[in-house]
């Protein structure tokens, strides 16, 4: 077959085999790994982090991290429906947090310093939980897979029309260059913003006030820039937005999840009584 023919049978196969939808944003996407292959591989990962890093042993920590992320997992719900939680705090200064497919969540005692109050932690494990929900790291390894196909077969197509073996090598490096910086970079922070939001809806769902995303932001680029004052990263070379883009974003969103709060926060209330 003409490899040029190739190109949108290859797509339309591969739009075919997989198209998963968010459950609370609605936006759809290309994955094609399963979400039992996909939760097998997370908890395999988390295993091998707990055998590679030191989990904390402050009973203070760990109870802080169990009661929030039970409350957001609560709320997230059939939304991750193969889910086994699993809530650790990692002993390190990294001002980092994760979660895998399956529900492992980690959590490590710098960023706990750095998120004082238990609504900024919520925001970041609701961020963190829904990159899980939205299944952004096998949506990432899909668009690596169909990226993959049409650079080999554009490569052969080139090969094929031209006299000029020096031409395949262009075509690969234009290629891998132009599809890094318009499409792999802006999709990633497309993610990122779409888990922010995920994160400060989760937080609000189980009664924290999603205006910690935004305090937690604004230390966290203080913090950046203390540490490695100068010149960033360009953002259109970068994975994530612009520290001043994300807060900016994460204000925009204030207004969508405020009344969802204030409703959880009367239903809670209502609970107690």
């Amino acid at each position: 077959m003409n490899p040029l023919l190739s190109l949108p049978l290859l797509a339309g196969l591969l739009l075919l085999s997989g198209c998963y939808t968010n459950p609370v944003t609605g936006r759809r996407s290309l994955v094609l790994l399963s979400e039992g292959r996909e939760a097998q591989l997370g908890s395999e990962s988390f295993q091998q982090i707990r055998r590679k890093e030191k989990v904390a042993t402050d009973p203070g920590a760990n109870a802080r991290v169990q009661r929030v992320g039970q409350r957001i997992a609560a709320v997230v719900g059939e939304a991750l429906p193969a889910a086994r939680w699993e809530f650790v705090v990692f002993e390190s200064k990294e001002l980092n947090a994760f979660a895998l497919p399956g529900g492992k969540v980690g959590v490590y005692t710098g960023l706990l310093e750095l998120a004082e109050s238990d609504a900024e932690l919520a925001t970041v494990m609701g961020h963190e939980i829904g990159h899980v929900v939205a299944r952004h790291g096998a949506e990432r390894m899909s668009e690596a897979m169909v990226i993959a196909g049409v650079g080999i077969a554009g490569s052969l197509a080139v090969e094929a029309n031209s006299n000029d073996p020096r031409m395949r090598d262009l075509f690969a490096l234009a290629y891998g260059g132009g599809t890094t910086l318009l499409r792999v970079l802006p999709h990633s922070r497309a993610n990122e913003g779409e888990a922010d939001r995920m994160g400060m809806l989760f937080a609000a769902r189980a009664g924290y006030d999603p205006r910690g995303a935004v305090s937690f932001w604004r230390k966290m680029a203080a913090r950046k820039q203390a540490s490695a004052p100068g010149p960033r990263t360009p953002t259109f070379l970068s994975t994530h937005p612009a520290d001043e883009r994300r807060i900016a974003d994460l204000e925009a969103f204030l207004p969508a999840v405020l009344p969802v709060w204030e409703q959880a926060l009367g239903a809670r209330r209502a609970d107690a009584d």
